[in-house]
């Protein structure tokens, strides 16, 4: 019995398109192209189980080509010199997310999986959550020779959304298109002129409460610096935020090992300008005090009750703190909104497009591509120019940016004379890409404090202290009971396996280790990194020898492994601390890569040295999830 057991364990295989191991996907490279053709079994009157023939076949490119179709209105060319005319739009560059997999490539394939009868549960799984994309895609009219074809908008914000429209015309008939969402939001002139210094730029309105009635505190900045090294893929960062009048709250709440502050980021001040241009809001209206008055619902707050409300700020302000203008893909409320807005025909025709069920699989493209920011669809329908509170109505709340304790809360602070600054310490990793327009693009939160690191980084340079500066961060004490806090105990062995700024916490972790007697040989990290040299998060900062209780394992350098790697070299060391009393296992970071693959090789320890089946390794370890032994936060 034992040996079969033994027989039954497999490690995960890998395959060129999985990346188990690296927390940035990257974009699937070889993947065969399929023809799917539904063989109907002649022998059970089941119509939707069909069994499923692929053929598969590739070529040397480097993503799947999609076919071409003709092209439509040939006619109606002589008619339009020098415009462009929509057809099917040739296959792009934009790659694909790596997470996406292809299951078809046109309406005809799709038609081909679902068969004649109820075949949609075959993919269910595999929608992009919009619906069965392709069922009532519009078809190429053959028979009528007078359509009028649509008009491409000629500039690059339209062009980047690399849309593909079919046979798309202005007399196309479009069905189930989504209502026009209701405004929520309006705006009332108020008997005073008197004019108030703007503070939107410094500190987010009164009203914006992540937790009534608590308000966001104003951090002063007591120093920011950048723990990577020039070269790194990714750019990360260490603020310490000095929160020794921050007030008290009830039930003895405090900051606490694990914890994770929440940050109430702004959107840039560039971008925010950029939407009032494009909306042609006039300069002298975007910072006059105005009586806002909202139906119901919780904005502008960002956790207040659902209620109607009316308050005092400005157009500005709620554009800067309150709404999300890039972080969330485009929805068709929004495109809906913009159609009846649009006054170019052309412009209406697209946008309408996407709002209808025709248009699914166009709007499932938009969504699942490359980001798209609220001031790129502006660009790219310049005649479409809804008023500020209806486009209020549909955007997403702005909310905070939540950031784990990368070190102990209660033994930090520093010395002003004979007083003592409390500090909290936070490590933010900037992603950055590239927008529409070939600018550099980042997260809001990361954005936001990578901006304010470079002045203290400059200011350095230039001889200033950094506290001269006066800089502050919008923030709250956040989430102080999230997993890692909560199951972080103060004994027993712990293996802590976190990789690229998930590794912050433990140092936290680590410190609070070194407060209680003879229990630093109680503690393991294993530190996944891509480059030791360039990208090595505190090294030399964890009060500890590190050779001892850390090792750094390198995905790019050395031998080239992955953490999860490391986890199957040290089984005998994960089964003794997850067997022991009060042995805890944590894992932090990605979870598309490294996440997965942690969980895959901890499995195959438990299969190991448990003499399990992959079943019972799987069950062993939400077990010990439930039992809070063993914990992963990752995102």
């Amino acid at each position: 019995m034992s040996q079969t057991r033994t027989r039954q364990h497999q490690c995960i295989p890998e395959t060129p398109t999985s990346h188990p191991g690296d927390p940035i996907p990257e974009e699937p490279t070889l993947i065969p192209e399929y023809a799917i053709s539904p063989i109907v079994s002649t022998q059970s009157p089941r119509s939707s189980a069909q069994s499923l023939v692929y053929s598969g076949s590739s070529d040397d490119s480097d993503s799947p080509e999609t076919p071409q179709t003709d092209v439509q209105l040939e006619e109606a060319l002589d008619h339009l010199e020098e415009n462009e005319v929509i057809a099917v739009t040739p296959r792009d560059s934009r790659k694909r997310r790596a997470s996406t997999k292809l299951i078809s490539q046109n309406s005809g394939d799709v038609r081909k999986l679902l068969g004649v009868g109820p075949g949609t549960k075959l993919i269910e799984k595999a929608c992009c959550g919009g619906g069965c994309c392709f069922l009532n895609a519009l078809e190429e009219d053959l028979s009528s020779k007078s359509s009028l074809p649509v008009v491409l908008p000629k500039n690059d914000a339209f062009r980047s959304l690399q849309l593909k429209l079919g046979p798309l015309s202005l007399d196309s008939e479009l069905t189930n298109i989504v209502e026009i969402s209701p405004q929520t939001v309006s705006f009332s002139s108020l008997p005073t002129a008197e004019k108030v210094p703007s503070t939107a730029l410094q500190h987010p309105p009164k009203f914006v409460t992540p937790h009534a009635p608590y308000e966001v505190f104003s951090a002063r900045l007591h120093h920011a610096r950048e723990l990577t090294k020039s070269g790194a893929e990714k750019r990360t960062y260490h603020f310490e935020l000095d929160v020794t009048d921050y007030p008290a709250e009830s039930g003895d709440v405090d900051f606490v090992v694990g914890g994770a502050t929440g940050v109430c980021a702004p959107n840039a001040d560039v971008l925010v300008n950029e939407i009032l241009d494009l909306l042609n809001v006039p300069n002298f209206v975007r910072d006059k005090r105005v009586l806002l008055k909202t139906n119901n619902g919780r904005w502008p707050t960002i956790w207040g009750d659902e209620k109607a409300r009316e308050l005092v700020t400005t157009r500005r302000e709620l554009l800067t703190w309150c709404s999300d203008v890039q972080s969330y893909p485009p929805t068709k409320p929004l495109l809906r909104l913009l159609a009846e807005y649009a006054e170019a025909k052309n412009e209406k025709k697209i946008l309408t497009y996407l709002s209808s069920v025709q248009g699914q699989a166009s709007f499932c493209d938009l969504r699942t591509g490359p980001h798209i920011t609220l001031a790129q669809l502006l660009n790219a329908f310049p005649s479409s120019k809804p008023p500020l509170a209806h486009l209020f109505s549909v955007l997403n709340a702005l909310m905070p940016r939540f950031y784990s304790l990368s070190q102990d809360p209660q033994i930090s602070c520093t010395r002003e004379g004979a007083n003592c600054r409390r500090l909290i310490e936070i490590a933010v990793t900037v992603h950055e890409t590239q927008n529409w327009n070939g600018r550099p693009r980042t997260g809001v939160g990361s954005g936001y404090l990578e901006r304010l690191a470079r002045k203290i980084i400059e200011a350095e340079k230039s001889g200033l202290k950094p506290t001269d500066l006066n800089l502050h961060v919008p923030m709250f004490r956040g989430l102080m009971a999230n997993p890692l806090a909560r199951e972080f105990v103060s004994d027993g062995p712990m293996l802590l396996i976190g990789a690229g700024v998930g590794v912050a916490p433990f140092r936290g972790f680590v410190q609070r280790r070194l407060k209680s007697a003879n229990c630093a040989n109680k503690v393991w990290v294993l530190q996944g990194v891509r480059d030791s040299l360039l990208d090595e998060l505190y090294s030399g900062e964890w009060g500890v020898e590190e050779d001892k209780v850390k090792k750094v394992v390198q995905s790019r350098r050395g031998e080239g492994k992955y953490v999860q790697e490391e986890v199957r070299n040290q089984a005998d060391l994960v089964w003794f601390i997850i067997n022991a009393l009060d042995g805890r296992v944590f894992v932090c970071g990605s979870s598309t890569g490294m996440g997965e693959g942690v969980e895959a090789a901890l499995v195959d320890v438990a299969m190991d040295k448990g003499n399990l089946n992959k079943e019972e390794a799987v069950q062993f370890w939400l077990q010990k999830k439930e039992g809070g032994q063993y914990i992963a936060e990752t995102w």
